[in-house]
């Protein structure tokens, strides 16, 4: 809900800002919601202090988005007092993990409070010997690339900062040591005329290109039309997905939860092993762990594929210190209905492929951009269009190498939540953090109650990898007999092995 204010102090809200703003559903609320998990007690007025001197430096945090009208405002909230954003949370102590859990999903289906800027911080005592931080924001501030920043600006490398905050979040960070960074994939899956296509859209939404004045221009940016046209056509004669229990009526509730984290070393080398990126990886290992589950219920899923909306960072230069939403969105097709794990891994890698060349990033914000500009109800039906198309959003962050300290508490973990639009009921989020990387899960419990029963498989899946790499080395602890017979299988028959 917004409020209609008058105040002296106003700026507009970006188109784009405003499409996320108002796509607030009872059933998918737009926030963004992330834990960290600290090895000691969280000191809450050094907390304090971090939030004033490195979160709040951004003004925006102290404005509200209010309506005007027939669009929609930043307004500072001449009340703000930072107390009334941060709350200590009333869990049984010691905190277990399952009832923070618990806690979360309760929050990822709690509004925010519209008479103030709209985010929260809640301080979980007690928890493993430390303390939990939950932080909810809301979409329309930030995209999770500029948050992670954020964040990451309140933390410091050492116990006892030295005053200067932690080095800053590039746009995307190498975990490769001399190699391009797999985050990349997901983020930057562009390369030659699509990158320049990107600049072009970007010089043309914001004006700094007048195509009247300079007819010149007009040439690429017809270029870059005629490459979104047929992206355009595609997504529009894309069919609906498939009706699975990703899929359905939402209702008002959601769960989080999160997988053991997986050893970012290992998965690099398995992905070097078999030609792939490490993203490649991880998306296979997501892909089978919804296929067993779906199995598991019954399903039928021979042949089957469902689509996740995948973010992609467009967010130029000279704008990455910066708040605001600045990313396209693009329809990866995943391979439920290939059994064999590796024969998914290679289908994945190739589809992967597929999008480096694709305009329909540059599509999605243009529809942003756009949306944001049209009445609500305009707005609401175009997505309501687009996300029966898919049945997840997935999206990953890189984090830093090495471990972090907020308030002079060292960080040992990270996990954030992305919202879901429209109707879809399943978001998957990745995050690298010192060396590990952590799986996210938020399901609709109308869809699926039980997201443990997901995420619970991700290491199988990944070992089944691991296991078959090692078979095709010669070396290795004992395979499964189960897993041995299902990869020698795929082996033989790509004739990976000798007779």
């Amino acid at each position: 809900m917004l409020w209609n204010l008058s105040s002296e102090k106003r700026e507009s809200i970006s188109s784009v800002d405003t499409a996320w703003l108002r796509m607030d559903r009872r059933t998918n609320l737009m926030m963004i919601v992330g834990v960290l998990m600290f090895e000691t007690p969280l000191d809450l007025p050094r907390f304090k202090i971090s939030l004033e001197e490195r979160f709040l430096k951004y003004e925006r945090f102290k404005q509200r988005p209010v309506s005007t009208g027939s669009s929609h405002s930043w307004e500072t909230d001449s009340y703000f007092d930072l107390d009334n954003h941060i709350s200590i949370a009333a869990l049984p102590r010691p905190a277990t993990e399952s009832e923070l859990q618990d806690f979360v999903s309760e929050l990822t289906s709690e509004s925010l409070d519209p008479n103030k800027p709209l985010w929260h911080f809640h301080v979980v005592n007690d928890f493993q010997g430390g303390s939990a931080l939950v932080v909810r924001i809301h979409h329309c501030y930030a995209d999770g690339i500029a948050l992670i920043q954020v964040l990451l600006g309140m933390t410091d490398d050492q116990a006892k900062p030295s005053g200067k905050p932690a080095k800053k979040l590039r746009a995307v960070e190498s975990h490769h040591d001399g190699e391009q960074d797999f985050w990349t994939r997901f983020y930057r899956p562009f390369t030659g005329a699509v990158t320049t296509a990107v600049k072009t859209y970007w010089d043309v939404l914001e004006g700094t290109i007048d195509l009247v004045k300079k007819p010149s221009k007009l040439v690429g940016y017809t270029n870059l039309g005629v490459g979104v046209t047929a992206d355009l056509a595609k997504v529009l004669t894309m069919s609906n997905d498939p009706q699975t229990s990703f899929k359905g009526k939402l209702g008002v509730r959601k769960k989080a939860v999160w997988a053991e984290p997986l050893d970012l070393d290992e998965v690099k080398q398995i992905g070097k092993a078999l030609d792939c990126t490490v993203n490649d990886v991880l998306l296979s290992s997501v892909a089978g762990s919804l296929r067993n589950y779906l199995i598991e219920r019954g399903e039928n899923v021979d042949g089957l594929e469902v689509r996740a909306l995948v973010p992609v960072n467009m967010r130029p230069e000279h704008k990455m210190d910066r708040l605001g939403n600045y990313f396209g969105l693009v329809f990866l097709p995943l391979p439920i209905g290939i059994a064999n794990p590796f024969a998914r891994l290679y289908e994945v890698k190739r589809r992967m492929e597929e999008l480096k060349n694709s305009h329909e990033a540059i599509l999605a914000l243009g529809l942003l951009g756009v949306a944001g500009t049209l009445p609500n109800v305009v707005q609401q039906f175009s997505f309501d269009m687009l996300t029966k198309k898919a049945s997840a959003v997935m999206t990953n962050v890189p984090g830093p190498r090495q471990p972090m300290y907020m308030a002079g508490s060292k960080v040992s973990d990270i996990l954030f939540w992305v919202p879901s639009s429209g109707e879809i009921g399943m978001g998957v989020s990745i995050l690298s953090y010192n060396g590990q990387i952590r799986f996210g899960l938020i399901t609709d419990t109308n869809l699926v109650p039980d997201p443990e029963n997901i995420v619970n498989r991700l290491q199988s899946e990944f070992d089944k990898l691991v296991y078959g790499t090692l078979l095709d080395l010669g070396s290795g602890p004992v395979v499964p007999e189960s897993i041995e017979q299902e990869i020698n299988q795929w082996i033989s028959a790509q004739n990976l092995v000798e007779s």
